[in-house]
């Protein structure tokens, strides 16, 4: 499937903003599964440097400055992209073999997938997470059941509600009240899994969703989405089976979909870290601009379809804040780019 995306984000600021940096992820991933076909980066005002890089798990990610007073900052990304069929692989090693994989051995040759077995900051170690996963993963289960099951559970068991958390709100917490947004249940699924010694990690993206029965798209009324994959090491070939490839197997509990290398083909990968504070579309820090309003707008829709197909969902944020010079020593942390 191609498919069209415009990405926009605004900050109105009061007062004027004096001197800015910020960093966003807005560039849509291209593997061997989902190719970019284009992708370009609208800022205004024009920063005085701008620079894109790849971090350490191979997201795109640009760095831009201003130099000069601005009111408001509007950056618009806006990217096609080509994507591919899912499918559930046929991977059923025991969730107890991966898990003894990732136990120290000495001597045991290196897996990259070993840094998302470890806690992060919004997706902790925890025995709440342990405790509501483990009736997924009974003894022998394969992990790509357990994970499938849980994902089921999460979907049945939480309400989806906007507003009910915020950015920052504790997975633990949303785990707790069992109603959050996408942002939520995607760092739950992670949590409880890497709580039970197996590696997940985060995934930031967009999702082709249908309008109601007989409205009509509105541009700019999507939202970005969020959801989770789980790690499935290769197994070598038997005597009656093939040798099964190592991968990443994406889960969507807010949506109960699944597959290899993502949920569906209307789904677009946008980023992956260990959890959204490693992707969060838009942060920076401010000279000035003790208040801001931040509004954001994301269409997605099929390249040529005389409409997309959209959920009619728009989200404004206000951030109250004091700014009095450069934070230090973590520079892009203080803002982030609205909760979707």
């Amino acid at each position: 499937m191609r498919l069209s995306i415009t990405h926009e984000t605004v900050y109105d600021y009061q007062p004027a903003v004096e001197t800015a940096q910020h960093m966003a992820y807005l560039t849509p991933l291209n593997n061997p599964t989902q190719r970019v076909l284009s992708h370009w980066l609208e800022v205004d005002p024009q920063p005085a440097q701008i620079s894109s890089t790849k971090d350490v798990f191979g997201n795109t990610r640009h760095f831009f400055s201003l130099q000069v007073p601005h009111r408001r900052l509007r950056v618009v990304a806006r990217s096609e992209v080509q994507t591919q069929s899912s499918h559930i692989p046929s991977n059923l090693i025991s969730w107890e073999a991966v898990r003894e994989r990732f136990r120290y051995h000495a001597g045991a040759v290196f897996d990259a997938a070993n840094e998302f077995v470890f806690a992060s900051s919004m997706a902790p170690h925890h025995n709440e997470f342990a405790s509501y996963a483990r009736p997924s993963f009974t003894p022998g289960q394969s992990l790509l059941l357990g994970s499938l099951d849980l994902m089921h559970r999460i979907y049945r068991d939480f309400t989806y509600e906007s507003l009910s958390t915020e950015v920052n709100t504790p997975a633990l917490q949303a785990l707790a009240q069992r109603k959050g947004v996408c942002q939520d249940f995607a760092h739950i699924f992670v949590a409880c899994l890497r709580s039970m010694g197996l590696a997940a990690r985060y995934v930031s993206g967009y999702l082709l969703t249908t309008p109601a029965p007989g409205t009509v798209k509105l541009r700019g009324s999507d939202a970005s989405h969020a959801w989770a994959s789980v790690y499935l090491p290769g197994q070598p070939a038997s005597a009656n089976v093939a040798a099964i490839p190592a991968c990443w197997v994406d889960l969507d509990p807010t949506n109960d979909r699944a597959g290899w290398p993502s949920p569906g083909e209307d789904y677009v990968t946008l980023a992956i870290g260990r959890d959204f504070s490693d992707v969060s579309p838009m942060r920076g820090v401010i000279r000035g601009g003790a208040s801001h309003v931040l509004s954001v707008g994301v269409t997605v829709e099929p390249v040529g379809s005389g409409s997309g197909q959209s959920q009619i969902q728009s989200q404004s944020s206000q951030f109250q804040s004091q700014s009095q010079g450069f934070a230090a020593p973590t520079p892009f942390a203080p803002m982030n780019e609205g909760k979707r």
